[in-house]
């Protein structure tokens, strides 16, 4: 892992999380290089494996075995994971345009984004085929042509259009699959007709004959319809074209000839026929120093090899150490691919064909030593070890150079107090693209700097002050700025106001000037996104250097007198409601372990970037007589609070509690924040703690929760439709978890049910 006082000199950006990729973030966790920063960008949160792609289509692998889990990865090897889409990039001003965050710049770069079919080669083929690749959106899409097929009545035809590997294995995968669910529900599945188009004489021209002719066979005998020398013209909605005939099917599946995006060639990479990114044979981009490609997406000029995932694995390794080397400023060392390598065929039935040049092998023995194969791949991804080897001599241990350890040694003498803060100059070039709300109550701001910002409060209304400030929790500081810019604003709306401005608290990593003024700009822009929403007016703030990136925000707002919504309303009688699911924090310290899975946390993003604006609102309209946002003191803390000044007991329903998927299993195995412990004190406001406590959800009321959601207290009558209106409103986790009691005589306020 890169240390955190490691000042950060260089970028290494990874567009993609490919075959290649996944084997970088390994090699460069196992043996970090100092002051670099490695992002990876990825429309993925996991990485399908495409060797085990059939046997998933087959059902022989579950989601979670098939695919790479990229977030655990990423921290592992120390590197920022961007979930987003790459739409462009900029090789003058060195940078990479995303469709929904701001630039992210790079010293050195690297693109294993894989392949895409071309459809639009075809008339009609776009918008009515179901392309296999990318694989990650086939893997979605299979589901949904599975529900189809499965709703479908009578008889259903299923077209691949391909007969390579790819095309003849998802055939079988998918004809063994929907049989046994055809069966499964007392159908009949002969219904189910497969149908696959080539233009060539025979299926697999790649392979040999003996290949060819094992798989003729196993197509004959499953019943698979093989249409050859079919050139496709035309496609129109459930319907193939070719020539004058006109083939009708129920799902097209298109498994053709693959090719770039074409920002590749926009950009002005030199690029092939099909779009692909030339490489020389150290991996780099044609007439680029700083840019690497490798797999699909990828083009050996020297070395043409097919696009397979086979030699994609093979490039991990010397795209890692050549990465390696441009940082370091050492030469580049040359790959030349292996010319023949083994192909593992599978037939959707556990049974497999291996084959090298002329010779070939079948049977079931052959799947076995696939799936062996595969496993072993996969574990060397997803299990990984608490810490980096010791270094091995040469280039891979990561040792700076020179040059690197220079401007290291520049940057980290630096003194405290004052000297702490960030350059002028910094500031204000990563503001100058920042455009906060204008507000006329706001007299003395950023559009007007000075010493400290003046605003104005209008008659009739009180101002409502909070503060809040965390240290990051995730290497995504464009996604960091919105959970804290979110996590602050809480306060307000709890209280029934609406936030007016807010000074932000920064604390940045010490580096190089560019590389403080980038992660200042993508903080801030995250940030500015969430006030801009709430209209608040960021107008200043103070920034520093320091060990880690924190970011906080002291906000004002503005709330009527008489409309204040404190924590001490609730009444006997009342609904509990809470807006959003509880878990971030043990699920966030499951990420820190490797543990929690991507989907899980991308939820819990979610979740903590979603505003309480619109919920407090709701709230307040249906009546709420008291409310809190719930942060780290958990839910059973919050709660607590609003007993005490309320003179009630409370009775919460553990079954309805919304819990964020994954926490449970979390906690399960025993992973809590670091704060819970701290939170646990309060158990004794439980009555029956040991009765509570056997519920396999109790450890999550001490949960503590980042921009988490409010809770409130409603009058029963109105509780269903304020549940309604939540979820109207996109807080699809809303729930009603209990309700007030009078106070009793006893010393514990919270009864729990299970």
């Amino acid at each position: 892992m890169q240390s955190a006082a490691t000042p950060i000199v260089k970028d290494l950006v990874l567009l993609g999380g490919g075959h290649s990729h996944v084997a970088v973030l390994k090699r460069f966790g196992m043996k970090p290089l100092p002051g670099v920063r490695i992002t990876i960008v990825c429309r993925d949160l996991q990485a399908p494996y495409s060797g085990m792609l059939p046997g998933f289509i087959a059902g022989h692998y579950t989601f979670d075995e098939a695919h790479i889990e990229l977030g655990p990865l990423a921290r592992f090897a120390g590197a920022r994971f961007y979930h987003d889409q790459v739409v462009g990039l900029d090789l003058v001003e060195r940078k990479v345009l995303c469709a929904g965050r701001p630039p992210v710049a790079y010293d050195v770069l690297s693109i294993n984004i894989g392949s895409a079919p071309i459809t639009n080669s075809v008339p009609g083929a776009e918008g009515n085929v179901v392309p296999v690749k990318p694989i990650d959106g086939f893997v979605e899409a299979w589901e949904r042509v599975r529900d189809r097929i499965l709703a479908h009545a009578g008889p259903a035809r299923i077209a691949v259009v391909g007969a390579g590997a790819g095309g003849v294995e998802i055939a079988l995968a998918v004809q063994y699959r929907l049989r046994q669910l055809l069966a499964a529900q007392d159908r009949d599945p002969g219904l189910l007709e497969i149908h696959i188009f080539t233009d060539t004489d025979d299926i697999l021209p790649t392979h040999n004959r003996f290949v060819r002719s094992k798989f003729n066979r196993v197509l004959r005998r499953r019943g698979v319809q093989i249409h050859t020398g079919a050139r496709v013209e035309r496609v129109e909605p459930g319907r193939l074209i070719r020539g004058a005939q006109s083939h009708a099917f129920d799902e097209i599946l298109w498994v053709t000839m693959a090719g770039a995006p074409p920002w590749l060639a926009e950009a002005g990479l030199q690029v092939g026929e099909m779009g692909f990114v030339q490489v020389d044979e150290c991996l780099r981009a044609s007439g680029q120093e700083d840019v690497f490609a490798a797999g699909d997406v990828a083009d050996m000029v020297d070395h043409p090899r097919p696009k397979s995932g086979v030699f994609a694995v093979r490039q991990g390794r010397p795209l890692a150490d050549n990465l390696r080397r441009r940082l370091l400023g050492r030469p580049l060392r040359p790959f030349r691919p292996q010319s023949q390598f083994l192909s593992l065929i599978t037939t959707g039935d556990k049974y497999a064909v291996a084959s090298r040049n002329e010779w070939a092998l079948a049977g079931r023995y052959i799947w076995r030593w696939k799936d062996w194969i595969d496993r072993r791949f996969m574990r060397k991804f997803n299990e990984l070890p608490d810490m980096a080897e010791e270094g091995s001599p040469d280039i891979a241990r990561g040792l700076a150079s020179a040059d690197v350890i220079k401007e290291i040694s520049a940057i980290a003498m630096r003194c405290g107090g004052c000297g702490a803060k960030v350059g002028s100059s910094v500031l204000e070039s990563a503001l100058a693209a920042l455009r906060p709300v204008e507000r006329d109550d706001v007299l003395i701001g950023l559009h007007e700097p000075d010493d400290a910002a003046v605003v104005s409060v209008p008659e009739g209304k009180v101002m409502v002050h909070t503060v809040d400030s965390f240290r990051s929790f995730i290497e995504d500081p464009y996604v960091f700025g919105q959970v804290a810019a979110n996590h602050a604003l809480g306060d307000i709306y709890a209280m029934g106001g609406e936030p007016q401005t807010a000074l932000a608290l920064v604390t940045l990593p010490f580096g190089l000037e560019s590389k403080v003024e980038d992660e200042l700009s993508q903080m801030m822009a995250g940030a500015l996104e969430v006030l801009k929403e709430a209209g608040t007016a960021l107008v200043g703030g103070h920034t520093s250097e320091g060990a880690e990136a924190q970011l906080g925000f002291a906000v004002n707002g503005l709330a009527d007198r008489a409309t204040i919504l404190r924590k001490g309303g609730m009444r006997p009688g009342d609904r509990l409601v809470l807006t959003k699911a509880v878990g971030t924090g043990t699920l966030f310290a499951a990420d820190m372990r490797h543990r929690a899975r991507g989907r899980w946390i991308d939820a819990a993003l979610r979740s903590m970037t979603q505003s309480n604006r619109e919920g407090a609102r709701c709230l307040f309209a249906h009546d709420a007589s008291a409310c809190t946002d719930v942060t780290g003191f958990g839910l059973l803390g919050h709660l607590v609070e609003m007993t005490k000044p309320s003179g009630v007991d409370v009775e919460i329903e553990l079954s309805a509690l919304p819990i964020l998927d994954g926490a449970r299993e979390m906690v399960a195995e025993g992973i809590f924040s670091s704060l819970q412990p701290q939170n646990v004190r309060l158990r004794r406001a439980i009555h029956d703690v040991e009765a509570a406590s056997r519920h396999p959800s109790y450890p999550l009321l001490f949960d503590p929760q980042t921009a988490g959601g409010l809770l409130a207290s409603v009058p029963a009558a109105r509780a269903d439709d304020c549940l309604d209106a939540l979820h109207e409103l996109g807080y699809a986790r809303a729930a009603v978890i209990g309700r007030v009691l009078p106070e009793s005589n006893r010393l514990a306020p919270v009864t729990i049910l299970s």
